[in-house]
């Protein structure tokens, strides 16, 4: 029998919260399909069949369980091996299939109906099904509007009391939006029952002092949690002063969070009693999971596995547990004995260790948390899913990440973009600046040095800092002062070094700072609200700094209460030093109702440098949030279909399984010898040219003669150059000779560079391009961030200086002109070049950033091109020549899990 492809199966988020494993129906499944038939209500059946349908026969049983994957196809949803859910096609033409669904009427609303019919959808288009038909009895209201629903263009027909529904399975805009749409919900949903939970148990609670189990229930009772705590221990009547049960299901309540602090090797029978007991969700503290090698993996991917299968939401393992400071709940379930008061920051950081000192930072500083989540080893739940909840949280103004990776990284950058168009993320990301190997590498993904990291999460709209330090001094300003509207600094204070200072670091970040107010060394309180009300009303000020320095008295408290009202009336942020003094006055930071802190409270740093380096962070910040992010232009001329062709022509049409995961071919610009790899050249050539990027043709030659019919061919002038990866020349260059308009000129260029360079020179004769600016393009996969392009110019010293820029795949036409922008040495594209007399000769810089964008849309629709280089682009005032080009392709990454249907990460990562 024809097996299933393994991409079939999936685990999903239902929009309740809980999940569901998702699979191919198979001929082992009758026993299942019978049991599920039973459980149907006759109503259900009646919408399913048309009929009364009380019993599956043999023979309907074995035609609904053997299918061949091809024509016909069939889903099935389990939870806890308990089949819930069906979804079934059957081929009725070349490209059009019936489909139909019957979802078990107590698990109908929590959304298998949608996310079976994407999964069916996505498996039908690879078997080539572009439509799909569904009859509807009238009254069948839900399910004609899961159809209608769903995104997808619909039409209706009523013929004899059946409604016919055609689907067109070609993905829309509209279709991914209602997608995503969904996928918010349920993943935001499945993480509030974890913040949330009405009961809590403890499973490995102990009665030894500052053990694992008796810490996070001390932590728990000593934090107020409101609802029940339930320590369960193997013998203890009692811990920590509260009943103990033997095991989770000899607890008489409902459970709906389970904190295990248990050995490595018994949590998985600890999980399966959970699964039995009905509890939504774990905090899995115990460690010797992922992290200890081969055998904590697979421990690791089995708890999962038995998680995800029985409905539950997994936190862990090895982490520090989860916090939520709402007063309806006030739940501690961490390691921590104390967590930081109510306030608009949630925070989440993928370190245990250092989640402790994180949260001991944040109560130190004075701020407050809206909730908090250490995840330790991702397995289950991760910074994504944490994404999806804030975006939806009004408790959450500002999200703080700490990162040591990105599980994902396509859907990262998608989901904080997102999120941060309404809220600040700011995130430190630790873990190495590059990552993958050197971009010339044919079989390694673009390695990115950490300014590139940077900027790459800028493009995407997160704050990324150096430190924790940095972190905490951000967020500080995003959680209590509105956004700066620009870059334009106002300085008050009442020393006149210090304005100095804040007007110099002001300068080096970027930011344009007003000369400084100087109050004197005895200014009053007074003298700073007059000078403060006149600042804060110049147009020409975006945000303010204040400085103060001691003389020989205490600090007034009544200068700290006029920064305090200011601020809390001021549409402009406000940041301050307090030279001399430890901490933020306690002025500055006044509890107001519900035990947040005070709205307007002022950021107060211990340097100048460190309040202008917050203010810069946030300034950089609003001028994102508040730009056009541009938009993906129309190229007319891409043929996606034909490079698709060449794609898997080139890679080798296989079976999956036979793929080898580590096989890279490589099409190069590069001259050759025997008549297969000129193939190749030919090859990358045309997949550059379905996106409507031309490189100009060569001839590679070997001799003399070749070289004169070469330049005869392709029409004077040409030039004569070596090809090989090690004399990359660009214009300029002495492995070249230009201008060459006869044949005697070619004759003698190729005999000197032959004579110099010798029998693997690669020499080659190329048409004449007029001289411009020569750049490099380069683009691929880097594992921390999908698909990324690069840009520079192509010569040594911008190479020395390492004088490059990334953006994130696809390109917007701003994010290209941002990205030529971005080179220090861009105004060698923006000037006349050198013999030039008129704006006519001036570089055409929109026809590279349209190359950009045209690279950037190739290497994010195939994930099988692994690394694009395009060197040298000369861009003159005729356009953008590719002279070189080298492409690599390989078998692809897994994208399924940003492209196609919903679906959780891979349970091993």
């Amino acid at each position: 029998m024809q097996s299933y492809p393994n991409h079939w199966e999936a685990d999903v988020v239902l929009t309740d919260g809980g999940t569901a494993h998702l699979r191919p129906i198979t001929a082992d499944d009758g026993d299942l399909l019978r049991a599920f038939h039973s459980r149907l209500s006759p109503e259900t059946i009646y919408y399913r069949f048309f009929a009364p349908y009380p019993k599956l026969s043999a023979r309907d049983v074995d035609r609904f369980t053997n299918v061949d994957y091809e024509s016909r196809v069939a889903l099935i949803a389990t939870i806890s091996d308990v089949m819930v859910a069906v979804v079934r096609y059957d081929k009725v033409a070349e490209d059009e299939a019936e489909v139909a669904f019957v979802v078990e009427d107590g698990h109908q609303g929590r959304g298998l109906a949608s996310v079976l019919l994407e999964h069916i959808a996505a498996a039908a288009t690879e078997r080539g099904v572009s439509r799909f038909i569904a009859d509807v009895l009238p009254e069948n209201r839900r399910m004609i509007n899961v159809f209608r629903e769903a995104g997808y263009t619909a039409q209706q027909s009523f013929d004899e009391g059946v409604i016919r529904l055609t689907l067109d399975l070609e993905p829309t805009h509209d279709a991914e939006e209602v997608m995503r749409a969904r996928e918010q919900r349920a993943e935001s949903r499945s993480i509030a029952r974890l913040l949330f939970p009405a009961s809590v148990a403890v499973i490995g609670a102990s009665r030894t002092a500052h053990t694992i189990g008796q810490s996070v229930l001390r932590n728990l009772l000593d934090g107020d949690f409101k609802g029940p705590v339930y320590p369960v221990h193997p013998t203890a009547k009692a811990v920590a002063g509260v009943r103990a049960y033997t095991g989770i299901l000899d607890v008489p309540d409902t459970v709906d969070l389970a904190v295990v602090a248990v050995r490595a090797d018994m949590v998985v029978d600890v999980v399966e009693e959970c699964a039995q007991k009905g509890v939504h969700g774990l905090v899995v503290v115990s460690s010797g999971f992922g992290e200890a090698g081969p055998e904590g993996r697979e421990r690791q991917d089995e708890l999962v596995r038995t998680a995800r299968a029985a409905g539950m939401r997994v936190i862990g393992p090895n982490c520090l547990g989860i916090a939520n400071t709402d007063p309806e709940i006030s739940l501690n379930a961490t390691l921590a004995p104390y967590v930081p008061p109510r306030g608009p920051i949630g925070f989440f950081s993928q370190s245990g260790a250092l989640g402790r000192a994180i949260l001991q930072s944040v109560a130190g500083r004075g701020m407050g948390l809206s909730t908090f989540v250490s995840a330790g080893n991702r397995a289950d739940v991760s910074g994504n899913d944490l994404v999806q909840y804030w975006q939806e949280d009004p408790a959450t103004k500002v999200v703080l990440q700490y990162l040591e990776s990105l599980g994902n990284p396509r859907k990262f950058t998608r989901l904080a973009r997102r999120l941060a168009k309404q809220k600040p993320v700011v995130a430190v990301r630790s873990g190495g600046s590059s990552q993958g190997v050197p971009s010339g590498h044919a079989a390694g993904a673009l390695s990115l040095p950490d300014y590139a990291v940077t900027s790459l999460f800028e493009q995407a709209g997160v704050v990324r800092v150096e430190d924790i330090t940095q972190m905490f001094d951000v967020a500080q300003l995003f959680a209590y002062q509105p956004l700066p509207s620009g870059p334009r600094v106002g300085i008050v204070g009442n020393s006149d070094s210090l304005g100095l200072l804040v007007k110099d670091a002001s300068v080096r970040q970027g930011l344009r700072p007003r000369e400084p107010v100087a109050l004197g060394p005895n200014a009053t309180a007074e003298d700073f609200d007059e000078a403060l009300t006149a600042v804060l009303a110049d147009d020409s000020v975006d945000a303010l700094v204040v400085v103060f320095i001691p003389a020989l008295t205490p600090i007034s408290d009544d200068v700290a209460e006029v920064m305090r009202a200011k601020a809390a009336a001021a549409d402009k942020p406000i940041v301050t030093t307090y030279l001399g003094y430890q901490g933020l006055p306690a002025e500055l930071r006044q509890i107001g109702e519900g035990g947040e802190t005070a709205a307007g409270s002022v950021p107060s740093y211990p340097a100048p440098e460190d309040a202008v380096r917050a203010l810069a962070y946030a300034t950089r910040y609003s001028l994102w949030r508040n730009r056009e992010s541009g938009r993906h232009p129309e190229l007319a001329d891409i043929d996606g279909a034909r490079a698709r062709s060449i794609v898997d022509r080139a890679l080798g049409k296989r079976d999956e399984e036979q793929r080898a995961e580590d096989r890279t071919i490589w099409f190069t610009s590069e001259p050759v010898q025997n008549e297969e790899s000129a193939a190749d050249r030919e090859t990358a050539y045309e997949l550059l040219s379905c996106y409507g990027i031309d490189a100009v043709p060569y001839v590679p030659v070997s001799t003399e003669q070749e070289a004169v019919r070469a330049a005869e061919e392709l029409g004077y002038p040409v030039v004569v150059k070596a090809n090989a990866p090690d004399l990359r020349l660009r214009a300029g260059g002495t492995g070249i000779r230009a201008d060459l308009r006869s044949a005697t000129d070619v004759s003698g260029a190729f005999t000197a560079l032959d004579d110099r360079l010798g029998a693997d020179a690669d020499l080659v004769v190329q048409p004449m391009v007029v001289p411009g600016v020569p750049t490099v393009v380069r683009a691929g996969e880097n594992p921390s961030f999908g698909s990324v392009v690069g840009f520079g110019l192509a010569d040594v010293t911008a190479e020395l200086l390492d004088d490059r820029a990334f953006r994130l795949a696809p390109l917007t036409d701003t994010d290209a002109a941002d990205l030529v922008h971005a080179v220090r040495a861009a105004p060698l594209l923006f000037g006349l070049p050198a013999g030039a007399t008129s704006l006519a000769e001036q570089p055409d810089v929109e026809a590279l950033q349209e190359t950009l964008v045209r690279v950037s849309r190739l290497v994010d629709a195939f994930p099988e091109v692994a690394h694009i280089e395009l060197d040298p682009v000369i861009v003159n005032s005729a356009g953008a020549h590719v002279l070189g080009a080298r492409v690599w392709l390989r078998e692809p990454p897994d994208r399924r899990m940003d492209s196609g249907p919903r679906r959780l990460r891979n349970i091993t990562f």
